[in-house]
């Protein structure tokens, strides 16, 4: 029995206008929005276009691109364009590395780069290359340990991947002592194996 003076459409608009709210999706997982931060030498943020020389200068180098499967070899200014661009998604995102102590010529130089991918609808997996000045001085430990941490913060029902060459002795070592262990499951790029970071 309708109320006085009250339609069935009238009733119908109002349940519409009070009800969606307990249907709404949750918001899609997305890297986009992912802030830039700071550990005690370094600043991490997301690439931006005018980064793109240096990404070029810093990845144009066969040790990085022997090692890291989906980089072009040469690697040219249009591919440091169009993996920054990559990330306009949200699903893949790019986070340069500097330092944050001034060189000699007062710039702040890029020394790496850690990459974030959402992997379905669980997963995270992340990936760093880091220059050839910057090596063996634990710049990438503390990147990827800074970006995990990052990730742990902002995602944390994800499950946190790797993949990496056995035969990587310097990548496996890093991967390891960060907390990541072998899942037995071999990585979707040829020669990899798949690795898991622990709980906390």
């Amino acid at each position: 029995m309708k109320a006085p003076g009250q339609d069935v459409s009238t009733r119908v608009r109002r349940r519409t206008h009070i009800f969606p709210m307990f249907f709404r999706r949750a918001r899609p997982d997305s890297l986009l929005d992912l802030p830039a931060i700071e550990t005690g030498r370094l600043s991490i943020g997301p690439l931006a276009p005018g980064d793109a020389p240096a990404l070029h200068r810093l990845t144009d180098d066969p040790a990085i691109t022997g090692a890291v499967d989906f980089l072009a070899d040469p690697f040219t200014l249009e591919d440091a364009q169009a993996l920054i661009a990559g990330g306009r998604h949200g699903r893949d995102r790019f986070l340069g590395v500097w330092a944050r102590a001034p060189g000699p010529d007062g710039a702040t130089p890029l020394l790496g780069v850690v990459g974030t991918h959402l992997r379905g609808e669980g997963a995270i997996e992340i990936g760093y290359w880091i220059g050839g000045a910057a090596r063996g001085r634990g710049f990438g430990a503390e990147a990827v340990g800074g970006v995990l941490a990052l990730m742990r913060r902002r995602f944390p029902r994800r499950a946190i991947l790797a993949e990496c060459r056995p035969g990587n002795v310097a990548s496996w070592g890093l991967l390891h002592k960060l907390g990541f262990r072998e899942t037995g499951a071999e990585g979707h790029r040829p020669g990899r194996r798949q690795l898991l970071l622990e709980e906390a």
